[in-house]
């Protein structure tokens, strides 16, 4: 049961760092409402020069992408900042660990050549009974 637990969430990790780099719109859009439920949310820690802003001006620093449409632009973005250009491309890497309803999953941004990872984070998933993300936390390194 747990082997199969775990294939299930390598296959998911597989599916969700492949969506960063879909050049596709439309494959990209489909991706999105396969990974996330329609409600779907996307947590980003934010950099900390926004939580330092944030605090200045006495609010919370969150950035969230809530549903299909804000995931989409979400990915979207990313995609043009860093994959578009041709520099980097997003991976999975290393082991992804799954505990009931929960998928916890690290990815690196690597030069589109190959090298050395410039960046990277890790993800926490809470999933849906369907197997979809329902909420995905992002933490950046």
């Amino acid at each position: 049961m747990q082997d199969r637990k775990n294939a299930v969430a390598e296959e998911l990790a597989d599916r969700y760092a492949a969506v960063w780099n879909e050049p596709d719109a439309d494959a990209r859009s489909k991706a999105v409402a396969a990974l996330w439920t329609e409600d779907g949310v996307h947590l980003l820690e934010p950099p900390e020069e926004a939580v330092k802003r944030a605090e200045e001006l006495d609010v919370a620093a969150t950035f969230e992408a809530r549903g299909h449409a804000a995931l989409v632009r979400r990915v979207a973005r990313a995609y043009d900042e860093f994959v578009r250009p041709g520099e980097f491309e997003f991976r999975r890497e290393g082991v992804v660990k799954v505990v009931r309803d929960m998928v916890k999953l690290r990815w690196v941004m690597v030069p589109a050549g190959g090298g050395e990872a410039v960046g990277g984070g890790t993800d926490v998933l809470l999933l849906a009974p369907d197997g979809r993300i329902t909420a995905d936390y992002q933490f950046i390194d």
